[in-house]
């Protein structure tokens, strides 16, 4: 009687342990579906933003956007007027500075000395230097903040890293001490490395220490076949961005692949960030992955991503790469974008965007709250034809 009473009673707690079991496991389930989703910031285009130019000035192609300590904005524009506005107006300066309200503070740039051709991209340092790049040139400087000072210049000004230093010679993707057209800068806070997107021309991402002494480069040329099985450390055209985050990986926007490939310091290959995939080698547009910024907290939560073929800003979360929502869209309306080409984040979160062919200004979109996450912009997936020649992989326009 007693072994039966036992094992009836070992049975009774076999199966209250298979139920708890079971009801534990349901509901993990069921507080997962209902744990509410990810946050993402929410923003709205300052149209204010910012305050009428001194005098008849007009920007060509705002090609960069960077900011400071002081959340001072500085802007990179070109000197691409269209015959009219040659007539009725004056060119801006190549460099101009707005304090956070939109006023022009300072301006500056002699177009003689600057890259020639096409400017693109602008960083500034922990010293408060600007670092330019221009993607018709083989070079990159650095200036005082104020410009009165060219301190810094890797490469010669007019000479690529071509096989015979033209535009027009066989891009080599090797020089240790010339550029081929690069794109963007990235500066190591804790040694003054200086990273260069090179870019335009070559396919690759170069280092040089402080002083402007090659330490290493990596990337290549790559194909569709490879973009597709996500091989890491080739390019599919434009390696249009670099950017390091606080814990010091590597993001590289490959523009033309849609992805943002992740590295150490070193160049070894850690991971793809997919943007819109597709976009750029599918559908015929410059591609989806142009501009990268962080948040401004420590850990960087968010992570944003310029997407000039779709005209979007995504929200990222940066842990994982998943895009947490997206804002913008085609047009010339304060808010749409047309080029959306570079953005950077002030110390108050808001989003400083630049515009090349066809938009060609600055806007200021202030954060202004928390959403959940999963708000999409609508976006074409259908195959509509190139933008201009930028169908053609290797005909993509400076922009």
């Amino acid at each position: 009687m007693k072994k039966i009473i036992t094992v009836h009673v070992t049975a009774i707690l076999v199966a209250v342990g298979v139920a708890f079991v079971i009801w534990s496991s349901f509901s993990k389930q069921a507080k997962a579906a209902s744990a509410p989703p990810l946050d993402s910031p929410k923003y709205e285009v300052d149209p204010f933003w910012p305050r009428p130019f001194p005098g008849p000035w007009v920007t060509g192609d705002v090609a960069g956007t960077c900011v400071d300590a002081q959340d001072h904005i500085f802007i990179v524009n070109r000197n691409n007027l269209n015959p009219d506005e040659q007539r009725n107006s004056r060119p801006s300066p190549a460099i101009i500075e707005f304090n956070p309200e939109g006023n022009v503070v300072n301006s500056w740039g002699d177009r003689k000395i600057l890259p020639t051709g096409s400017l693109h991209g602008c960083t500034i340092d922990g010293d408060g230097n600007v670092w330019l790049a221009g993607s018709s040139d083989g070079i990159i400087q650095k200036y005082t903040h104020d410009g009165n000072k060219l301190l810094l210049q890797i490469g010669t000004r007019g000479k690529l890293d071509t096989s015979d230093s033209s535009p027009t010679g066989y891009d080599m993707n090797s020089s240790h001490t010339m550029l081929n057209k690069p794109s963007s800068i990235a500066l190591d806070p804790t040694n003054g490395d200086i990273y260069v997107s090179d870019g335009y021309g070559n396919r690759r991402v170069v280092v040089f220490d402080r002083d402007g002494h090659f330490l290493r480069q990596w990337g290549q040329q790559g194909t569709v076949a490879q973009t597709e099985e996500g091989v890491g450390g080739v390019f599919l055209d434009t390696v249009h961005c670099v950017v390091l985050d606080n814990a010091g990986l590597v993001y590289v926007c490959d523009r033309k692949g849609d992805r943002i490939e992740v590295f150490d310091k070193m160049g070894n290959f850690k991971k793809n960030i997919y943007i819109k995939k597709g976009t750029g080698y599918r559908r015929g547009l410059a591609g989806s992955a142009w501009s990268i910024a962080f948040s401004r907290d420590p850990a960087q939560k968010y992570m944003f991503v310029s997407d000039g073929g779709n005209e979007v800003i995504w929200i990222l979360d940066h842990a994982t790469g998943d895009i947490l929502s997206g804002f913008g869209q085609s047009g010339h309306q304060a808010g749409n974008f047309t080029f959306l080409h570079t953005l950077a984040i002030d110390s108050q979160g808001s989003i400083i965007t630049g515009e090349t062919i066809g938009g060609r200004r600055v806007q200021k979109f202030k954060l202004v709250g928390y959403q959940p996450a999963g708000k999409m912009p609508s976006v074409r997936e259908d195959v509509v034809g190139s933008r201009g020649a930028e169908g053609n992989l290797s005909q993509a326009p400076e922009n």
